[in-house]
């Protein structure tokens, strides 16, 4: 096939020329393996295989595919609309040379199979409107979707900032085979007030929001999640949405914005068929999936934006976090402080406020009115971090419209005065002791099941573990031990929980770095030798396709040539072509060859 030779061949040379940044992406968009790819040629070959070609057709719109299929069908251009190609030179689904612009034989191929497949023709790529505008939606009808919409988007900020809490009192591990484990995903589940099976979603949610991250196989909060606890809820809420749009694809987003004001029901499917034909399945699962977090956002409800949504995605999110901000119940900053040690909060309470009581106290119940309860636990935790006897009195006689009940002041003079019992430092920087003048408390960690993990052993006054001293020192104040850590002299050390560092992904090691580095290196490192081997394969290529080629030749006197020769065979360092302008064989050295190109 002369034709899909020449496809071969001019894009081999197309993909020589890219760098390697283009080309990981390439590899990545294309989904190709390194077995069997040796150079260039073998590459193209792999991006010209039918299978392949089609799984790259699925992810082209309608108007690239019909300018895909044009150009296939008349011929190289060097007018193509460049809106309508740049998808498809991403994916090497075009070749371009001196400014002229061409569709591989085996793409025009595959389109053309298309109507026998139920797919558009090349005619009907243009012919065929799209499916009918989407109505509006009414007045009524958006004051009862702000309605539904505000209370999910509450709902999931509300959610989401249990979840970042819940990580930062202990972190989550990710299973192997990928997901949570049970016992934390039950843990989170009941932190957040949700079913075990929303979990999943929720953590996306932080995870794209840059709230939690994995780290070491474990969920863990990001530094980024300790100042956003402290934002007001609208501006959680914006955080969570603007995250959500930043991460929506280019032809998402354009299709998402097209309702930005109607339904994005039926009739969004049916226009996403028309404008991605071949995209199947594969298009509405993605779209299904950045739909159904604009569910729990509160950026649709029922399928319908809601105004803050619309505002998203027209304006951005600041817009749409004032509009969010009329819709959500009005934050309180008093709450009440009753003598059963338990706090209620008659309305959302003010992040700062609630970021801080959460480090004295326990939630209890969550909703607009949230109760949360003070312990001797919940307070050994906030001395943990750095709180005093003094301060959590103070914090809370600001705050409380009741005053300090009798009871959580014996509570505060009692936990202070146990607050340190229990001793964590470390023993030549790696392994941790526990101390305390209580042999009493040192027994029962012997035999607290809570703890066990930690492998604690007796060596005189003190237990000995084989973990460092910051893991011994988690926890046991997990295990509501009133325990602090110390330094090598003795004193107080206030330990901060360990955050998840956001690295920037690297492709060093990958498999299309790695294939990129073959790919160029060919069988030798000297250039000479590598630029000799592709240009054997580029002859070798023209000579069992019976290609014209250019042939550019360095003459004698410095000067060069070209020459449009139809080769026949190499043998002995030379080449032996048709000349096709003078129709005689000429015999040329391939040292003297510079440069080959397609015939002109």
């Amino acid at each position: 096939m002369p034709d899909a030779d020449t496809s071969a061949l001019a894009l081999a040379g197309q993909l020589r020329a890219l760098g390697d940044d283009a080309l990981v992406e390439l590899l990545a968009a294309r989904e190709i393996r390194e077995t069997g790819i040796r150079d260039f040629f073998d590459l193209a070959d792999a991006l010209l295989d039918p299978e392949s070609i089609q799984r790259a057709l699925a992810h082209l719109d309608r108007p690239t595919l019909a300018t895909l299929a044009a150009l296939g069908e008349h011929g190289p251009a060097s007018d193509p609309d460049p809106a309508h190609l740049d998808a498809a030179l991403k994916l090497a689904l075009v070749t371009e040379s001196n400014g002229m612009f061409a569709v591989p034989a085996s793409v025009t191929q595959r389109l053309r199979q298309w109507p026998d497949e139920g797919l558009p023709s090349a005619a009907e790529l243009t012919s065929v409107p799209p499916p009918p505008a989407i109505a509006p939606v009414s007045r009524v009808d958006a004051r009862f979707t702000d309605t539904v919409a505000s209370e999910r988007a509450f709902t999931t900020t509300t959610s989401v900032a249990e979840l970042v809490t819940s990580l930062q009192h202990e972190s989550a591990r990710e299973l192997a085979r990928g997901g949570i484990a049970l016992p934390d995903s039950k843990r989170l589940s009941a932190a957040m007030g949700v079913e075990l099976d929303a979990v999943p979603s929720l953590l996306d949610i932080a995870s794209r929001a840059d709230l939690a991250a994995r780290q070491d196989g474990r969920w863990m909060p990001t530094a980024a999640a300790t100042q956003w606890l402290l934002l007001s809820a609208p501006e959680r809420w914006a955080t969570l949405a603007e995250s959500w749009m930043d991460a929506l694809p280019a032809d998402i987003r354009s299709l998402l914005a097209l309702g930005s004001h109607a339904s994005w029901g039926e009739r969004l499917d049916d226009y996403t068929s028309w404008l991605y034909p071949a995209g199947g399945d594969w298009m509405r699962e993605r779209i299904a999936t950045y739909t159904r977090d604009a569910e729990l956002l509160g950026i649709t409800a029922d399928s319908v934006p809601s105004t803050p949504g619309s505002e998203l995605l027209a304006k951005g999110a600041q817009p749409a976090a004032d509009s969010m901000a009329q819709l959500f119940p009005a934050e309180v900053h008093t709450v009440y402080v009753q003598h059963d040690l338990s706090i209620v909060s008659p309305g959302p309470l003010a992040a700062g406020l609630d970021s801080r009581l959460r480090s004295i106290a326990d939630v209890e119940g969550r909703g607009l009115a949230t109760t949360y309860r003070v312990s001797p636990a919940s307070l050994y935790r906030a001395m943990a971090m750095g709180e005093t006897a003094s301060t959590v009195r103070e914090f809370l006689s600001e705050i409380s419209s009741t005053g300090i009940p009798q009871p959580l002041d014996y509570l505060l003079n009692e936990a202070a005065a146990r607050y340190g019992l229990v001793r964590v430092g470390a023993i030549d920087g790696a392994r941790a002791y526990v101390r305390s003048t209580d042999d009493t408390l040192l027994r029962t960690l012997l035999v607290d099941q809570d703890v066990a993990a930690l492998g604690l052993t007796r060596a005189g006054d003190r237990l000995l573990s084989r973990f460092d001293y910051e893991l011994v020192f988690w926890s046991l104040a997990e295990a509501r031990y009133p325990v602090v850590a110390e330094d090598s002299s003795g004193n107080v050390v206030v330990l901060a929980r360990r955050q998840a560092t956001r690295a920037a992904a690297s492709t060093a090691h990958s498999p299309a770095v790695t294939l990129i580095e073959k790919l160029r290196l060919g069988s030798s490192s000297d250039p000479e030798v590598t630029g000799q081997a592709w240009l054997s394969r580029q002859l070798d290529v023209a000579i069992r396709g019976k290609l014209g080629l250019t042939v550019t030749v360095t003459l004698p006197d410095g000067s060069s040539m070209d020459y449009q020769l139809e080769p026949t065979s190499v043998a002995g360092g030379r080449l032996r072509a048709r000349d096709r302008k003078s129709d005689i064989e000429r015999t040329l050295p391939l040292s003297s060859i510079v440069a080959v190109g397609p015939a002109l």
